[in-house]
């Protein structure tokens, strides 16, 4: 089984991370860490018959000889987890957003500085509803003149735009290789209300309690519109992506970036 261990392990997202690999007859939970760990203990389900203490050190990945560190903690912390991991040879899966290109150009270097054989895999958004609905967006986008992006998502969220955002702008813009048609500026009574521009898409971007995560790419063209959307109404819909990067990434060195490479989009 592949040993896993668990970054984030007392939030939300990493809480129903350490239930699906419990779950899973491939994968066993052998180590959580948290910065607010205080003496919790979490079954390591019935696979392993026993419970793993939360800890405040990722030091505890290695006691714990763990092959894969899935990390679901907070955009400031997250590269100080990729950067111990790549060191200390540790695979590790990372579902926290906010990691900025430039991040992903330093993981590249700390791969290749350290000879390492660790690898990381990095999803936007592990709902594969989401990744589909990303891909169609794209598609769309070749025959709509222009597109905005609403993302919606619970008032804890640490980042705005989401990484689902802003990947889909990217994704748009690489499948149209050129600037959306310009719209007619509208002047702004109140500064912010169209929303920030990336890759001259506009994102909008919504925090309200009772909300897990949900976007919408609104496309339009003369005389039409269309709009795909995706909606995560429960955590549990990320599991499924999250268990597939962890059975995964060992075929896939170096840094890989989307779900979608493991999917055959």
């Amino acid at each position: 089984m592949i040993r896993v261990g668990v970054l984030g392990a007392l939030g939300r997202m990493g809480r129903e991370v350490c239930r699906a690999i419990q779950e899973d007859p491939e994968t066993v939970l052998v180590a959580a860490v948290d910065a607010n760990a205080s003496g919790e203990v979490i079954s390591t389900g019935e696979q392993a018959n026993g419970s793993v203490k939360v800890s405040e050190e990722i030091d505890m990945l290695s006691q714990a000889e763990v092959d894969v560190a899935v990390d679901f903690t907070h955009p400031t912390s997250v590269m100080d987890d990729v950067r111990w991991c790549v060191r200390h040879a540790v695979d590790v899966v990372v579902g926290t957003t906010g990691l900025k290109p430039e991040d992903y150009d330093e993981i590249r270097a700390l791969i290749e500085e350290e000879g390492s054989e660790s690898n990381v895999f990095v999803a936007p958004n592990f709902a594969i509803g989401a990744v589909l609905m990303m891909r169609f967006a794209a598609q769309a986008s070749r025959f709509f003149p222009t597109a905005e992006i609403i993302e919606l998502h619970h008032d804890g969220k640490a980042d705005a735009p989401s990484g689902t955002a802003l990947r889909t702008a990217h994704e748009i813009a690489a499948a149209r290789g050129e600037k959306p048609t310009p719209l007619v500026e509208s002047v702004e009574a109140v500064e912010g209300v169209r929303g920030g521009e990336v890759e001259g898409i506009h994102i909008h971007s919504v925090r309200l309690p009772g909300l897990v995560a949900h976007q919408e790419v609104l496309l339009g063209g003369p005389g039409q519109s269309l709009t795909i959307r995706h909606d995560s109404y429960d955590r549990a819909s990320f599991m499924p992506g999250v268990l597939l990067a962890v059975k995964n990434i060992r075929r896939h060195p170096g840094l890989t970036v989307g779900l979608e490479n493991l999917l055959e989009l």
